[in-house]
């Protein structure tokens, strides 16, 4: 099955793991690529991700709209050392972690090691 968007996928059997690359302006979901790997015989384990979105205050905390899709996940820092993130709306890159979900169910947030603003050019 293929997910319109997703630009390479590097598999390794030896080390059970997949790389997938998507295409810049993508509006691939995360159930998309859950189902994708499900067809295929697999399953969505804890997964790095790299996203660019924004942050949006929820309460007390953040979310994170991960842009083409729309996407929102809740923001938990790593570590008590990572930074919580300070503007609201404004445009970011997230590097994390989204963990394994139960099955049939979409990861509810990233686990962020860093939160940048993203450059504007």
């Amino acid at each position: 099955m293929s997910v319109n968007g997703v630009a390479a996928v590097e598999v390794s059997l030896e080390k059970g793991v997949a790389a997938v690359k998507l295409k810049p302006g993508n509006s691939v979901t995360l159930q998309q690529l859950q189902n994708a790997i499900t067809k295929n015989g697999f399953t969505m384990k804890q997964s790095h991700i790299i996203a660019a979105g924004k942050v949006i205050r929820a309460g007390s905390g953040a979310k994170f709209q991960i842009s083409g899709s729309n996407e929102t996940l809740a923001l938990v820092p790593e570590s008590h050392l990572v930074s919580a993130p300070s503007a609201t709306a404004a445009m970011a890159i997230v590097d994390g972690t989204i963990p394994e979900a139960v099955k049939g169910k979409t990861p509810e947030f990233i686990r962020y090691r860093s939160l940048s603003e993203e450059k504007q050019e």
